[in-house]
């Protein structure tokens, strides 16, 4: 592995950790790996954590010139804070499902953003799962839920390693080969 490691700022790391907790309560509520633990077990951590924790880092972010930092946790707290809010409303499937697709746009323009591998890789899997959770919603497909809330798990793992990979100087880079290195020529 590469030793690309970096410390990471403090509102880096608070908000990987809080968006990976709660990234971990939402997917593994939806999975149904854990008998008797649904999604409206999270919306406690969603509310707090995710809602207003990720948003005060997110402010925090912004006052320290982080603007990529700072927009990405105020929008997920934000996101966190009315998912929490509305978790079981009387709202249609199909309201629920606009819902989540339209934060699955913003999840779009973070992983575009650029930023590290994790970075990336957290938002990019989130885009997936609120996308699967979304068409979930439209078809009515508990099955689709399913497959968003391991995607949303698997998200908040790597939200999750980053921060603590920041704090314990583990790398955070994958391995890149040279160009042409490791193929052969056929023939």
């Amino acid at each position: 592995m590469d030793n690309d490691v970096s410390a990471g700022s403090t509102t880096t790391i608070v908000g990987r950790l809080a968006l990976g907790i709660t990234l971990l309560a939402f997917g593994l509520g939806h999975t149904d790996l854990i008998d008797g633990v649904t999604a409206a077990d999270a919306v406690t951590i969603a509310h707090y954590v995710g809602g207003v924790a990720l948003f005060v880092v997110g402010l925090l972010a912004l006052r320290d010139r982080d603007s990529a930092g700072g927009t990405a946790y105020t929008v997920l707290g934000a996101f966190w804070f009315t998912w929490a809010l509305s978790a079981g409303s009387q709202a249609s499937d199909n309201a629920a499902g606009l819902f989540l697709l339209l934060f699955a746009l913003v999840a779009l323009s973070l992983t575009a953003a650029g930023g590290d591998q994790l970075t990336r890789g957290t938002y990019g899997l989130f885009l997936v799962a609120l996308v699967l959770m979304a068409v979930a919603s439209f078809a009515d497909s508990d099955s689709l839920t399913k497959v968003g809330g391991w995607f949303a798990v698997a998200a908040g793992a790597v939200a999750w390693y980053a921060a603590t990979a920041a704090m314990a100087h583990w790398p955070t880079a994958l391995p890149r080969r040279a160009a042409g290195r490791g193929v052969t020529a056929a023939g």
